[in-house]
């Protein structure tokens, strides 16, 4: 019989074992790479000394292939919850030097074990993945444990928040799990995602194509909108999830968090009220609006790469977190597109799911012309961002800045769809379309029979633009609360914000509504 001594010394001996995974051979392959081990990564993510791991001495029962000489302790995955910037957190990391971190049947039931926790308790869940995908050696009950994963992805969706790391290859049915939660992020020049990889596509279409240029995170993050944030390295991954979780609730029954600032409430910003170029195609830049009001400039952009006619991100206004979304006329003019809608609509649903203001910055010439948009689906697409408004009921706030035209004003948080205080600068224009086009179609046979076209067309453009393009007949029908100098936005903002704190507005009794997919 052991002594307590003996079992003490058993104890120390296995913990060590799973402390080091895979071995210290392939941890160094990992250091050698650049990158930081499963272990290490979730020290960086947690506040120091606060992490509690869950299922440590878990290993795989497989026996086939000769697995039962080949049991390592925990089964590469490291689990537990801890503390992130104070608050709790649940994570996993999957670890590479352990079977190229792939899913076993044990290791899932881990990770699944994990997610219920986060649920039952309200926190947030970070899973970082490196996985070589299912393991072949278990078969179908690999591939059960990722169903097991999916399905708790999707009863969590809207409940905890959940944020992907991809720091390592993620493939075929793997990515279906990232592709749930609430954001992705991945390492430049480290990790993939694709369903199929490039061999099989070789196989299959005869089309060439590399790792990196099929499933990167340059590819991901400006091609496919797949990734939300783009990092340089490990480090860096696990540092901007630290920072935008300060933006996040723990869960959709609590506030955003809110932090003192000495960014005065009343602060004006008189370079505002010339941000606005004189000549209507003339661009400036959305962001630089953005950053003049929220507090102390700190603007956390989401998707910066990707459809960048829309900017979207989280900010504060007197140190409450609020979500923002603005019309970008740097770009394609600040026109909705199929891309920007998507990016719109997934961004302001998640910020109703967790109680997060949405405030608008509108300058939209309308929706993006042309076939390719046309059969494409724009009609479907530009739909999700106006049934995401709609279905919202957070408080909303709109900003007219420059355009607000056709259809695309009705979209962008406007009054009918019950966005809450909508206001206006006086280089607003709300009208059906620019005046160019209205006149052309409104006085088209006036136009062809004059004398001087031309003339005639500027003057009419003129009168049109006298008549429609100023924010005043929309203040006089209620549609725009206020016309304001700009300079004084941040201050109506904040007192608007302040005046929704307890805002309660409800959808009809259903199940869920059908989102146009």
């Amino acid at each position: 019989m052991k002594t307590t001594e003996e079992k003490l010394r058993e104890l120390r001996e296995k913990r060590q074992a799973a402390l080091l995974g895979g071995g210290e051979e392939r941890i160094k392959k990992i250091h050698d790479a650049g990158r930081l081990t499963a272990r290490e990564r979730i020290n960086v993510l947690f506040d120091p000394g606060t992490f509690q791991e869950l299922g440590v001495f878990v290993s795989h029962r497989c026996t086939d292939f000769g697995m039962e000489k080949q049991k390592i302790t925990g089964d590469g995955v490291v689990a537990g919850h801890g503390k992130i910037n104070g608050r709790l957190g649940y994570a996993f990391a999957q670890d590479f030097t352990v079977f190229g971190g792939t899913m076993s049947e044990a290791n899932a039931a881990k990770i699944c074990r994990l997610m219920d926790l986060a649920l039952e308790n309200g926190a947030p869940i970070i899973g970082l993945n490196d996985s070589g995908g299912a393991r072949i050696q278990e078969g179908v009950a690999s591939l059960g444990g990722y169903a097991d994963v999916f399905l708790r992805n999707t009863l969590a969706s809207g409940v905890v928040p959940q944020i992907s790391a991809i720091m390592g290859p993620c493939a075929g049915g793997a990515v279906y799990s990232p592709a749930i939660t609430d954001f992705i992020m991945m390492v430049d020049h480290t990790s993939h995602m694709f369903v199929t990889g490039p061999n099989v596509i070789k196989a299959v279409t005869n089309e060439e194509v590399t790792f990196e240029e099929l499933g990167g995170a340059r590819t991901h993050s400006t091609k496919s909108g797949v990734a939300h944030f783009m990092a340089k390295n490990d480090q860096d991954c696990i540092v901007q999830i630290r920072r935008l979780l300060q933006f996040l609730p723990q869960n959709n029954l609590d506030e955003p968090p809110r932090i003192e600032t000495e960014d005065d409430v009343n602060r004006t910003d008189v370079t505002l009220n010339s941000i606005i170029p004189d000549n209507p195609k003339e661009p400036y830049d959305m962001i630089d609006v953005i950053k003049r009001i929220v507090d102390d400039g700190d603007f956390l952009e989401i998707q910066p790469l990707y459809a960048q006619n829309i900017v979207i991100g989280f900010a504060r206004l007197n140190g409450r977190a609020v979500g923002i979304l603005g019309n970008q006329p740097k770009t394609l003019a600040g026109v909705l597109d199929i891309k920007s809608s998507n990016k719109g609509a997934r961004f302001v649903r998640f910020c109703d799911a967790f109680n997060i203001p949405i405030v608008t910055f509108e300058d939209v010439p309308g929706f993006l012309p042309g076939t390719e948009q046309e059969f494409g689906g724009i009609i479907k697409h530009g739909a999700k961002l106006l049934y995401a408004y709609c279905e919202a009921t957070v408080p909303k706030i709109t900003v007219i800045t420059r355009k607000a035209y056709g259809g695309a004003y009705d979209v962008m948080s406007s009054k009918h769809i019950r966005a809450d205080f909508n206001i206006a600068w006086p280089t607003a224009e709300l009208a059906v379309m620019g005046a160019e086009g209205a006149v052309n179609i409104l006085n088209r046979k006036e136009i062809e029979k004059s004398k001087n076209p031309d003339e005639l067309r500027n003057k009419l453009i003129e009168e049109y633009n006298e008549k429609f393009a100023n924010p005043y007949i929309a203040a006089e029908l209620g549609y725009v609360d206020d016309v304001i100098e700009p300079k004084e936005t941040r201050p109506k903002i904040i007192a608007a914000l302040e005046s929704l704190e307890n805002k309660r507005q409800s959808l009809p009794p259903k199940k869920h509504g059908n989102l146009p997919l």
